[in-house]
Order: C-alpha cells, then structure tokens, then sequence
C-alpha cells in the first residue's frame, strides 16, 4: 500500500465506523502529514482523491469535510486495516467455501458425522406425515409454540424463568443477534465485547456501523476492573458475550464474576446479550446472567447448528418482556413470518429418545479428542491458554510468537484452514494466538503442515 493509499484507507475506515460523521471536518492537511511522518503533498493528493470520488468535500479557507452521501456499505473495508487473512468474514468464507477435501482445525463447527444426523432424519420423516401447513405455512410471529414451551424448560434448568410468550424464534443465532442489534442501536453508540470475542460479532457490529470496545477476557470471565473503567469512560449501550463455554477461550464464567459484571452493567443501565449457543456441551452448568438479571436488561439467546445441523436454521431470543413487541415487528420487516419446518423438525430432534444419549456420546468424544491433540500440539510448541472443562475449542500460543496469521496463509497453501488470534481480538492483541477445534483435529495431516510452516 502506498502512502497516498494508507491515508485515504483510514479515512474511509474512519467514515465507515461512524468516527468521521457525516459533515465532519477531516484533519488538516499539516496536521495529518504529521501524524503520518508524510509529506504535506502526499496528503492533499489522499484528499483529492476522495473528493474525486464523492467521499469528502472541501470548503475554501475551511477545510476538508466528509460528505453528507453515504457511500455503500462494504464490511471488508470497516474496521482496522487487517491482513485479510486475520479478517472475520475472510475466516469465515475460508472456512465455508474451502472444498469438502480441506482440512478444518480452525473452524466452530463439529465433523458432520458427530452430529444428531438420525434424529434429524426421524424428525424429517414426522414433519413429512404432519399437518400440510407445516411444510406450506409461513409462522406465527412468535414461532411454534411447542418449541417455545420445550425451550422454557430448558431454560428454567439454568435457573431463567422465562414464559412462551418472551421466547421468539429466529432463523439462526446471528438473526437473534442482528434483530436485537437493529432494536438497540444506531449508528456511532459503542458496544463492548471480549477481547477475544467470537469473531463474527466484530463482522456483524461493522453492518451496524457502532464504536467497539473490547475487555480482555480472564479465565473467570470478564476483567471486572477493566470492565468498570469502560463503563465509565465510554458509557457503552450494549455488551455481548458468550455464556458457559466461552468461544474461542474454552473459559468458563465464574459465579463472582457473573455477579459482578451485572452489578456494573444494572448500574449502568448496560443491556447484555448473552449467547447460549454451546449450552448442550456443558458437563456443569455455569451461571448464566439471564438467571442472575431474571430478562430484565439480558437478552438470552441460542440456536442448534452446533448439536442438531447447521444445515437446518433455527435459533431463538428469550427478551425482557416489554421489548418483544418491538422485537416482533422487527422480525416481521426483516424477514416476514419464518418458515415452521425447521422449528418442527428441532422440535421433534429434541424431544428424541436418543437425543441425551447423543450429546453424552458428544461429551465423551470431545474429552478424548482434547485428550489426544494437546500434546499433539504440545510436540510443536503450541500451548493451551487454558485446559477448558468442556466443548471443542483450545485457545493456543504458538511458540517464539510466531505470526498466526503468517501460520494461517502458509497451511491454507496446504490445505488445512487455521483460525489466527486477531481474528478474535479487538485490541490485535492476539497475534500469536489460534484457536484450534479439537473435533476437526483428528487427522495427522493437520500436525505434519503446521510442523513444517513453524519450521
């Protein structure tokens, strides 16, 4: 990239995540270059440009200012200029459209054949033979009823007590967090998130073009002091986390924790979003803030792609129940009524027979996988962050801090698609970093390519 290149790239970066506001006056031109270390030249050829192109506007003995046009959204441009290879959506995309022969140690999903394909396979078979307008219908609004009961017993088990009547279901856990982003947010608010954090909430925070702030995350959640320090210093409207098996850490919420970042955030008039989605891969339940905050300013929200199929979509929000209304229309602008036969079809996967035997089989699985690959990785110099107690991720330092996104580019040459810690970190913090998934790491493959891309 050149130099004219880098600034008008952070000007856009800028514009896009809401710093620059429209009708913003940019920098001035000496004061840029020297931020820079660039000639003065240099940037007003970076600003013409972007006037050329509609971006910026000037005005004579005033300056340089963004321009009321909102120029179209493109996620790959916002946030910090990234190696593609340590960008969310590029991770992702890797991970989707790699051929079925690719290897996948980096990616959130389990092997196909790990999951409840026979329980999906009765429950297709039940739908077929059902009520016609339930492969013909759109939903109600709120979604099958008796997949609303089934999830409120579920939830009363973590201690949330919660009615049919606030659960609404979606078309996946991304659609819960979207709806929930579009009913909360506008443009510029600041949203705080885990450092390290899922990475597709950093993708989906871009669409919504709002200020994000990350916490580093402790083997016990949270750092609390940081997180009281962000609190008062941005006054953020939104944080969003994972609950029980923390996703990419493995880490677990610790009860005192989990006390205390709610104590700040109802201080604060904080909402959470708290996303259940590897709940079925606990062995013990950890606190859950919706149980502690009882769906007042908690979102609770889960889906099945990871236990069921993520081939059949299907996820759900459990809300405060003065915001369903809200959310409800919401639903309906963005994606009508849904679709009932997924919802059914999980339904009838979860209310199987053979359905608890599956995951207790998942349990075991998991623990013999972690069992079998960390000193698999540990022969290579990659250590464990921690030993989690459940799920499938280990989040892993690489030896001599080793780039992991340079580690990423050279095994996807190879074949074998990685996941690198800065696709995880808002502060780019986690350079030598990845998270690996042990139920993909089963192949010797996967450990002769890093061996020779660390060599």
């Amino acid at each position: 990239m050149t130099k004219i290149e880098t600034v008008i790239a952070d000007v856009k970066a800028k514009i896009a995540t809401v710093t620059y506001m429209p009708g913003t006056r940019l920098p001035s031109v000496r004061a840029t270059a020297k931020r820079y270390g660039f000639s003065p030249s240099t940037v007003v050829e970076a600003y013409e440009r972007l006037q050329t192109d509609g971006i910026i506007s000037s005005r004579p003995g005033a300056g340089f200012y963004v321009s009321d046009v909102t120029a179209p959204l493109s996620l790959a441009d916002m946030g910090p200029n990234l190696d593609r290879a340590v960008d969310p959506l590029w991770v992702s995309r890797q991970s989707l459209e790699t051929s079925s022969d690719a290897l996948k140690p980096g990616c959130g999903w389990l092997p196909p054949d790990w999951l409840y394909a026979e329980g999906m396979r009765r429950g297709l078979r039940s739908v077929a033979k059902a009520d016609v307008k339930v492969i013909s219908e759109y939903a109600m609004p709120l979604g099958l009823l008796a997949l609303r009961q089934l999830l409120t017993r579920r939830m009363s088990g973590l201690g949330i007590e919660a009615e049919p009547s606030q659960v609404i279901l979606t078309e996946s856990g991304t659609q819960s967090i979207d709806l929930i982003f579009r009913f909360l947010l506008t443009p510029g608010d600041t949203v705080v998130v885990d450092d390290p954090c899922y990475f597709n909430f950093h993708a989906l925070l871009r669409a919504h073009r709002v200020k994000v702030v990350g916490v580093p995350y402790t083997p016990d959640g949270p750092n609390v002091t940081a997180f009281a320090t962000i609190l008062d210093e941005h006054k953020p409207r939104l944080y969003i986390t994972n609950a029980a098996i923390h996703n990419p850490t493995g880490a677990t919420l610790s009860p005192a924790t989990a006390y205390r970042v709610l104590q700040l955030a109802q201080a604060a008039g904080l909402y959470i979003i708290e996303d259940d989605i590897f709940a079925d891969f606990e062995s013990t339940p950890a606190p859950r803030l919706a149980a502690l905050d009882g769906l007042s300013q908690v979102f609770y929200i889960g889906s099945f792609s990871k236990t069921l199929s993520a081939s059949l979509r299907c996820g759900y929000i459990a809300a405060p129940s003065e915001w369903v209304e809200s959310l409800l229309d919401l639903k309906i602008a963005t994606g009508f009524g849904g679709g009932q036969l997924a919802a059914a079809v999980v339904l009838s996967a979860l209310t199987d027979s053979g359905y608890r035997k599956h995951m207790s089989a998942i349990h075991t699985r998991l623990a013999n996988a972690r069992a079998q690959t960390i000193p698999r990785l540990a022969k290579l110099g990659i250590e464990p962050w921690l030993l989690p107690q459940a799920g499938m991720f280990l989040w892993c330092k690489l030896p001599d801090n080793n780039s992991a996104a340079t580690l990423a580019n050279r095994c996807l040459s190879q074949g074998v698609v990685l996941a690198p810690g800065n696709t995880f970190s808002q502060s780019q913090s986690a350079e030598s970093y990845i998270r690996f998934n042990v139920a993909q790491a089963n192949d010797a493959r996967i450990f002769e390519v890093l061996a020779q891309a660390l060599a």
